[in-house]
């Protein structure tokens, strides 16, 4: 084996372990991710509600148990089953929309156990105020998407926060300071075009 065959293999093979060890961008994929909040009402019952539009971008490095997250969720879209429950919530006492119409979650760290992201640590900004949060990230799986043919990935991440530490404190006989936060998540691959399908494949 002549040296250069030796020096091509050996290029072959950097290139191979670095592509393995890169991290991984995937976009979010808002028709199959849904924010979700649940607070007591009344001491007696639990008003459910999501938000229908998110968008983000989340970054993996499985072999060196890194990653990245940071969505948008478009307050705007809040969605309780109720016209009218939902005007009150877009309104100034909850989530003021026409002065912030977004909220967002940026993670400074994401724990792993065995490649598996179990937990991010973070910021989450709602009303124009940032505070710390930590999420649990549960169910974690990714797939080949059969539809487009592409690498999905998806959890459920679950959080509490207090809503009262971001300046909501409207109805607090009424409703609990506590908010139960969960987030189907599902976020899909972006790939090379060395790593796309075919046309029509």
């Amino acid at each position: 084996m002549n040296a250069a065959r030796v020096a091509a293999g050996v290029l072959a093979l950097t290139a191979l372990t670095s592509a393995l060890a890169a991290p991984e961008e995937y976009n979010v994929d808002p028709a199959h991710t849904y924010p979700a909040f649940a607070i007591r009402h009344l001491g007696i019952s639990t008003q459910r509600g999501r938000f229908d539009k998110t968008t983000g971008k989340i970054f993996l490095d499985r072999a060196a148990g890194k990653g990245s997250i940071d969505i948008a969720i478009q307050t705007t879209s809040i969605s309780t089953g109720s016209n009218a429950i939902d005007e009150v919530l877009r309104a100034e006492d909850f989530f003021d929309v026409a002065k912030h119409p977004k909220m967002f979650y940026k993670s400074s760290s994401v724990e792993f156990e065995k490649g598996v992201p179990k937990a991010a640590h973070g910021e989450l900004t709602l009303l124009g105020v940032t505070k710390p949060v930590t999420v649990a990230i549960e169910q974690f799986g990714c797939t080949r998407q059969p539809f487009f043919v592409r690498m999905t990935c998806g959890a459920d991440v679950i959080a509490v926060i207090s809503r009262s530490a971001f300046g909501m404190s409207a109805y607090s006989a009424f409703l609990s300071d506590d908010v139960r936060i969960s987030v189907q998540i599902e976020a899909v691959k972006v790939e090379a075009a060395s790593e796309s399908p075919p046309a029509g494949g």
